[in-house]
């Protein structure tokens, strides 16, 4: 796959209802979805999970998710730069309805997987917020679905933010193998930029090959909306140009038994992490923190 192919500029990927809609078979691979599902205040979107489980995260405003006999209302936010959002997981083979009264962005995070979980609620409150790095390669990660946080059968779900002038994904790593510290996942990457003094932000991508897999070489400039596939390739630095926070949400899951986030750092790059202790993290961090409390935890059933 070219890095052409691998970069999804925004509306490529727009299907039906959908501003982007990334399945396993356009991405050649076995397991990792993305959909973003935009609905008009009083809208409404019905759709089957198939094979697939799937987490519903508000990018911007908020709705019901209802499936398998429950429903959970979900405050969300205001946009991904406003604050850490709650969220609805719902499993395989189930009908699953999404309403907004006042209309909103809403990410799918899918995976194709064996297990049927329950349908459940993710509050805002519960969700671990990290910070990685150190200097100008600080960040932020929110990580609602990430393993050993949220229970899912194959699915790894978190959102990064990267103040303006940072580096994030960095030293380059990558999962493309299963073996001892490693494990391999097909890995999607949605961005959204600040925008700053009335001009839209953009960032930069980089992917370069591992010997692995399709050797994935990209280097993209990506704006609002653009969509990275990683099927295999060392992954970073994701640029953050000076001005304009970058956001972008991470899809990832594998054949693999295990549910996890294993990776290795680029040879050439690793040393950058031995740094880190020496330097404060950018005080611009954390731009935003999980609530206290969780204001939106209505659930019925």
């Amino acid at each position: 796959m070219t890095g052409t192919e691998n970069h999804l500029a925004a509306g490529k990927a727009a299907s039906g209802p959908y501003t982007v809609a990334v399945h396993p078979e356009q991405a050649g691979w076995t397991h990792s979805s993305l959909r973003v599902l935009e609905l008009p205040p009083g809208g409404r979107h019905e759709f089957a999970t198939g094979d697939s489980e799937w987490i519903v995260l508000p990018l911007s405003g908020s709705c019901t998710v209802d499936a398998d006999g429950e429903s959970f209302r979900l405050a969300g936010r205001e946009s991904v730069f406003a604050g850490v959002s709650d969220f609805a997981y719902v499993p395989r083979d189930a009908r699953v309805l999404v309403a907004s009264e006042e209309g909103g962005r809403f990410a799918l995070t899918g995976a194709r997987c064996e297990r049927r979980l329950p349908a459940r609620y993710g509050p805002a409150s519960a969700v671990p917020v990290e910070l990685r790095g150190s200097g100008n390669c600080s960040r932020q990660v929110n990580n609602f679905g990430a393993a050993g946080v949220f229970e899912c059968d194959r699915l790894i779900a978190v959102e990064v933010l990267t103040p303006g002038g940072n580096w994030s994904s960095f030293p380059p790593h990558k999962h493309d193998e299963d073996r001892e510290g490693e494990s391999r996942l097909e890995e999607i990457y949605y961005f959204e930029i600040a925008a700053a003094h009335g001009r839209e932000g953009i960032g930069y991508q980089r992917v370069s090959p591992s010997g692995n897999g399709r050797n994935t070489d990209v280097l993209a400039e990506v704006r609002d909306g653009d969509v990275v596939l990683i099927p295999d390739g060392w992954h970073g630095p994701s640029m953050a140009v000076p001005g304009h926070d970058m956001y972008y949400l991470n899809v990832m899951a594998g054949p693999g038994q295990e549910r996890a986030w294993l990776i290795c750092d680029h040879p050439d790059h690793a040393w950058i992490r031995a740094t880190w202790p020496e330097q404060p993290v950018d005080p611009r961090l954390p731009l935003y923190t999980a609530p206290a409390e969780d204001r939106a935890s209505e659930r019925s059933r």
